[in-house]
């Protein structure tokens, strides 16, 4: 079974000895980011730093001016954490040591982008604006993501693409240092704070019978028994239906437009995976998709390792079901069960295996990932 691994390019920049000790996993692949959200990573091997902050959602390469020139939504060049074409000297670096490269697309994620020009973000049903969630119902929104996608994922040196976030995002966001934990639990309750009001997500509820008023006044209503502790209440069937439809309708055709502008921009053999959630509703970075749908459009999906048996029955010959599993020992995950976890999602239907993430893991997590690299093969 084929493997890769998740990696910033401020992992390899700089450390000389980090492509060969990557090749000496068993990876065939390294997911490489190319456009990605603020953060905060550990680096825990390399040379100069062990703590890299990266202050906004960026772009790891010189965006192309011709491209981006006289438009108010554009992507912001990193700063001093991925100076200049990082993503390039990294893909490089990785070649030289025989690693397949694949660049990470987030794409409806930006922090900054709402901080900047507001009236793009995701509004709730109380009016509050969530800056890290670009609504991927506005035009504007959605010409700049698409745009961004075709650029940022066919770079030099990759021979595919992995788009993460191709979808509505929402409220289940780890935002600076979260205080959310008081928000009413549960998946019903957390879709209901992460739909949209803004004016374009109005007008579609409005094109599917929805008053949006009378919808938002809804959302409140079934939001009120979860702020008291118990579950969310259903909204009125046709309000919850006209939502819905206007949502998955929004999410289907930016998907369709995204995986269509990289592939006119890419060259023959170019992949393309979506990181995706087989509920068609969910935000978030694996957005809710229809799997009958997504794996006719994109050339299969990453998803954690639970979900690849609602993907299997729709597959066809040469789909790519990758497994991502989580290998960083600190961050919650049990590298000690990584082997037994990657026969289980082989034996469901997946073809590949996508570890999270090499660069945040340790000494003792990476070799959990070599043992059971081995193993497999």
């Amino acid at each position: 079974m084929r493997a890769g691994a998740f990696l910033y390019p401020w992992d390899v920049v700089g450390d000389p000895a980090a492509p060969g000790r990557l090749a000496t996993l068993g990876l065939d692949r390294i997911t490489l980011a190319a456009a990605y959200h603020s953060t905060r990573a550990v680096t825990p091997r390399h040379p100069r730093h062990r703590i890299v902050t990266a202050e906004y959602a960026a772009v790891l390469y010189p965006p192309d001016p011709a491209r981006w020139r006289g438009r108010a939504l554009a992507p912001y060049p990193a700063g001093d954490w991925a100076p200049g074409d990082a993503f390039g000297a990294a893909a490089e670096a990785l070649a030289g040591a025989a690693l397949e490269v694949h660049s990470w697309v987030v794409l409806a994620h930006n922090s900054r982008l709402g901080a900047e020009h507001p009236e793009t973000s995701v509004v709730n049903a109380h009016g509050d604006r969530y800056p890290w969630a670009p609504c991927i119902a506005q035009d504007a929104v959605r010409a700049f993501l698409v745009d961004l996608a075709a650029e940022a994922a066919v770079r030099p040196g990759a021979v595919g693409t992995e788009l993460e976030s191709c979808g509505w995002y929402g409220l289940a966001h780890l935002h600076a240092h979260d205080k959310t934990g008081g928000l009413p639990a549960g998946p019903d309750a957390q879709y209901l704070m992460s739909l949209c009001f803004c004016p374009a997500c109005r007008t579609g509820y409005g094109e599917r019978g929805a008053d949006p008023d009378e919808l938002a006044a809804a959302v409140r209503a079934a939001l009120e028994p979860a702020w008291r502790g118990g579950p969310a209440a259903p909204l009125p069937a046709p309000l919850a239906a006209a939502a819905l439809a206007h949502r998955l309708a929004t999410a289907r055709t930016f998907q369709e437009a995204a995986v269509t502008a990289v592939r006119a921009a890419a060259p023959p053999g170019f992949r393309v995976l979506l990181h995706a959630d087989p509920t068609p509703h969910h935000t978030g970075a694996d957005p809710g998709t229809d799997p009958s749908h997504v794996l006719t459009l994109a050339d299969g999906v990453v998803t954690p390792a639970s979900h690849i048996p609602a993907f299997a029955p729709h597959t066809r010959p040469g789909t790519t079901l990758a497994a991502n599993l989580p290998v960083v020992h600190a961050l919650g995950a049990t590298p000690h069960a990584l082997t037994a976890d990657a026969h289980r999602a082989a034996r469901q239907g997946a073809t590949e295996l996508s570890l999270y993430h090499a660069g945040l893991a340790s000494d003792t997590d990476l070799k959990a990932v070599r043992e059971t690299l081995a193993a497999l093969r």
